[in-house]
């Protein structure tokens, strides 16, 4: 009986330990800058068909078999290509063929996999508009920019748009949304962030979840100010989204603002993380634990963070009632990464602030992918008729 009890104890302790660690490698997961994704998907042909339009043939998935517009990388990330429209399919063979619009960079005829992606434009030449490179000063250095004046040089190009990408993307992922901005007459600013390869590293390295980062957007408002602008516009793309909410809520500027756009919001992280790791397999409990270890200073030393996160600063599940400003609310019902349930319960208690549109997409942030032309009207016309915010009129 004793040995019997000594044994369940070691297993409990042995099994405890294992939890711990699971719980730590998930902290780390979450706040880890990742350098490299796996190109898991199977490029099985580039050809020219009878016109000589140039095609791809792939594996077919979920992914790959949504209508809209796309983009492969390829060859380590250094080869892109937007992908367009559906040409045939074959399901004995399990293939999907589709329209290669461009390619960016790279030999395509050569790649063998890569990794399908929402990033249509993968620099701003693509777009057609004028540009340039500008430089932010950031907290650590300088942040590039991209800076989009209007075409239509008779608009009133006062209002600025920040466009903000999401976690572990780069500026180029917040390029969707500029054509819109400059149709509307919007000086637009595609910025980076702090870890994003682009904008100068935190001290630590490590993300913030926008408990920091929106303090690298707020100087390119801040820059934005500087060269001229009244108001500003936010469109933020899922940590982008979060951040938006940030400097609605506590920036100098924030009587600027006048509306946000978000797409795939995260807007609550500690429900979207829990939500995650769920669909991973993760015991509610051991990620509840790795939570638990992010917002601890005493562990620090697990997760590298100079400071510990605060969840409820980040929860704005729990904070809408500090906003004033409108809200477009952009989200599709089968995302996987940022759970939909949120964003609708987000928008029903701020009703006569936020508006909810939903897109067919399968993916994280691609509801633009699904129906670029959907995405660009229905954003405009929000944009049009909804009056901004009347804080800038004080």
């Amino acid at each position: 009986m004793r040995r019997a009890a000594i044994a369940v104890a070691i297993g409990c302790g042995i099994a405890g330990a294992a939890a711990i660690l699971v719980a730590a490698y998930f902290a780390r997961e979450v706040v880890v800058p990742k350098t490299l994704r796996k190109e898991d998907l199977e490029i099985r042909r580039v050809f020219h068909d009878a016109d000589e339009t140039l095609m791809v043939e792939l594996s077919a998935s979920e992914r790959t078999t949504a209508p809209g517009r796309y983009s492969i990388w390829f060859a380590n990330g250094t080869g892109h290509a937007c992908i367009g429209e559906i040409v045939s399919s074959d399901d004995a063979a399990g293939t999907v063929t589709r329209v290669v619009e461009r390619v960016d960079s790279g030999d395509l005829w050569t790649a063998k996999a890569g990794i399908w992606s929402g990033y249509v434009y993968s620099t701003p030449e693509p777009l057609g508009l004028p540009y340039s490179d500008v430089q932010i000063p950031v907290e650590n250095g300088i942040a590039p920019a991209w800076k989009f004046t209007p075409t239509d040089a008779s608009r009133d190009a006062s209002t600025w748009a920040m466009h903000i990408h999401g976690l572990g993307g780069s500026k180029a992922g917040a390029l969707r949304g500029v054509p819109v901005a400059d149709r509307l007459g919007y000086t637009s600013l595609v910025v980076s962030l702090r870890n994003d390869r682009d904008s100068p590293a935190s001290s630590d390295g490590r993300y913030h979840l926008g408990q920091t980062e929106w303090r690298d957007v707020e100087a390119a408002v801040s820059y934005a100010v500087g060269q001229g602008a009244h108001q500003i516009v936010l469109f933020g793309w899922s940590l982008g989204a979060s951040i938006a909410l940030q400097l609605a809520a506590s920036s100098e500027f924030r009587h600027l603002i006048s509306r946000l756009v978000l797409n795939a919001p995260v807007i609550d992280w500690s429900s979207t993380l829990l939500a995650n790791a769920r669909s991973g397999g993760l015991p509610g409990w051991v990620a509840r634990l790795g939570l638990q270890m992010l917002s601890s200073s005493r562990m620090r030393w697990i997760t590298g963070l100079d400071a510990p996160l605060s969840f409820h600063a980040l929860d704005f599940l729990a904070r809408a009632d500090e906003l004033s400003v409108p809200l477009l609310v952009i989200h599709n019902e089968a995302d996987r990464s940022t759970p939909f349930a949120i964003s609708r319960e987000f928008v029903s208690r701020r009703p006569e602030l936020a508006m909810l549109l939903t897109f067919p997409s399968a993916e994280h942030t691609q509801e633009w992918n699904s129906d670029p032309d959907g995405w660009d009207a229905a954003v405009e016309n929000w944009l049009l008729n909804v009056p901004p915010s009347s804080s800038i009129f004080l």
